[in-house]
């Protein structure tokens, strides 16, 4: 007759002794699940289950990192290339300043007369009054975005902005500097002479604003460990050479 035998609430029988003993000298084999043997188990549900969950045995794929490296390096080179086109888009220009003063209702603002190559100068305000002196400003080579939609600053109407390095905590700004061969009205470019020769007529005004051409250009363009303007790795040139600041390296420009 079978005796039953309590083991930590297993109930074994006598007949069951015997397999437990041999299982004390000899365990049984048993193989964990594998890919093969989880595909009886998901197929018919969901073949797409396999694809996304690792399997228990197979080591993941290392290569699945790089293999998706260039897709995302050539999605980059993309998003570059239209930055680029988008900046050819603004009419940056090289400019001189006539003369400039005080803005009479800003204590923030000088107001700057400005040769930029058009018949008659055009009027900029700008908030450089905390960071350069005035009489630096006089006779200076600068570098304008002349297709901006006018301005009314304090009763001022400003046309353009004259751009600026500025460093992360915008207590120091500098003006980018054109070099002095450069000619008032010369439209300065990003990249090679190649670039010069290609590059479209810039937008509108209005065009600018409505497609928000400087709010999707402006976070891209900086200074190197050189201090020369750049977006990307596209220099900003003049035929006379390239445009640069004073002493402000890997700044933001505005």
């Amino acid at each position: 007759m079978a005796t039953t035998i309590g083991l930590r609430g297993l109930s074994l029988s006598s007949h069951s002794l015997p397999l437990l003993r041999s299982w004390k000298t000899k365990p049984p084999t048993h193989s964990y699940p594998t890919t093969r043997s989880l595909k009886a188990l998901f197929l018919p549900y969901n073949r797409i289950i396999l694809r996304v969950c690792p399997s228990f045995c197979v080591s993941p794929n290392v290569n699945a990192e790089a293999t998706a490296s260039p897709e995302r390096e050539t999605d980059n080179n993309d998003s570059t290339d239209n930055i680029k086109d988008a900046a050819n888009l603004l009419d940056i220009r090289v400019g001189r300043i006539i003369k400039a003063w005080r803005h009479e209702e800003a204590d923030s603002l000088y107001v700057e007369e400005v040769d930029v190559g058009e018949p008659q100068p055009r009027i900029i305000c700008s908030g450089l009054v905390n960071y350069i002196p005035i009489n630096l400003l006089h006779d200076a080579k600068v570098v304008v975005l002349a297709n901006l939609k006018p301005r009314n600053m304090r009763g001022v109407k400003s046309c353009g902005m004259l751009m600026a390095a500025s460093d992360a905590s915008h207590q120091k700004v500098e003006l980018l500097v054109p070099p002095d061969a450069s000619v008032p009205g010369e439209r300065i470019w990003f990249g090679t002479e190649h670039d010069k020769d290609n590059q479209p007529d810039p937008a509108t005004p209005n065009q600018v604003q409505k497609k928000k051409i400087w709010e999707l250009v402006q976070p891209h363009l900086k200074t190197d460990a050189s201090c020369t303007a750049m977006i990307g790795e596209h220099l900003m040139q003049t035929s006379a050479g390239v445009v640069v600041c004073k002493s402000l390296k890997n700044a933001n420009i505005s």
